[in-house]
């Protein structure tokens, strides 16, 4: 396989199998086709047309919308849909730094086809023989991708929360790095990929951030997410994302952006150096 394999599988959405769903005249998600007709029996707050869904027009303001969205996503949870239901909720906006539109708990963000926003915090150390990378392996407890390799920190971003105030938390929580050195987190650029799988679609984008940490520091994780931490040398790091799917899906897509930024991954080396470059940054 190739780093190339990932931009493909992270990219994997058949447009065909969803339906535009609008709130105010913004397309903000897309929802499979085969939940139509239970989307059909809320006609307070969803509209089907013949080819779209869209949110009731008497909804005209956040709070409005977002309390019709609760009540219906509610109904939905009580029939058995959203498992990994946490009582967080996200900002649902026609694009990063658009006046949000309403909110939504988190765990139904794939089901709408909304897209989600995240901070990934590439951990890494400077040594003698080169660069090195925290790596975390996920609790084999999480309700999503169970036991898979991830960056050393990573989050959702949830409404009302600044990036940075975001990164200091969640560098908080994962890793118990102090706020000062948490804040020195260098953002470095985005990542954004559609893809589809069987709870619906995540047209999502991610804030990349680089935190260069001291040789002596070890991250400790706080809040029972992840279930260990490791030091790998960055060609351990880049052979693993190369050769296998070990790493949560869009973590590979946050490490290739490292290997191409760091200069390990070049063009006069990697065919495939200008696909990636522009697969990874992908619109839906």
């Amino acid at each position: 396989m190739s780093f190339l394999d990932h931009i493909r599988h992270a990219n994997n959405w058949t447009r065909g199998d969803f339906i535009p769903f609008a709130v105010a005249g913004h397309v903000v998600g897309h929802i499979r086709r085969d939940r139509i007709e239970r989307l059909k029996a809320f006609p307070d707050t969803i509209v089907a047309g013949p080819d779209y869904l869209a949110l009731a027009p008497g909804l005209d303001d956040f709070a409005t919308r977002s309390a019709a969205m609760d009540e219906l996503l509610e109904a939905l949870r009580q029939d058995g849909d959203f498992p990994g239901w946490r009582g967080e909720f996200y900002p649902v906006m026609p694009g990063w730094g658009a006046a949000p539109l309403l909110r939504v708990e988190r765990a139904t963000c794939p089901w709408l086809g909304v897209r989600s926003w995240g901070v990934h915090v590439n951990g890494y150390v400077r040594k003698p023989d080169g660069l090195h990378m925290w790596i975390a392996r996920r609790a084999r407890d999480k309700p999503t991708y169970p036991g898979m390799l991830d960056n050393m920190v990573a989050g959702g971003q949830p409404i009302g929360v600044g990036l940075m105030a975001n990164v200091v938390k969640e560098c908080a929580e994962e890793t118990d790095i102090p706020r000062e050195l948490a804040a020195t987190s260098c953002a470095v650029g985005t990542i954004s990929y559609c893809h589809q799988f069987e709870g619906g679609v995540k047209p999502d984008q991610q804030f990349c951030y680089d935190l260069e940490l001291p040789a002596d520091f070890e991250p400790r994780n706080t809040d029972g997410e992840v279930e260990a931490f490791e030091l790998w040398p960055i060609g351990r790091v880049a052979e693993v994302v190369r050769e296998t799917f070990e790493f949560k899906f869009n973590c590979n897509l946050v490490i290739i952006d490292f290997l191409i930024r760091h200069g390990l991954i070049d063009a006069d080396s990697e065919p495939d150096y200008v696909a990636l470059c522009l697969g990874l940054r992908r619109s839906r």
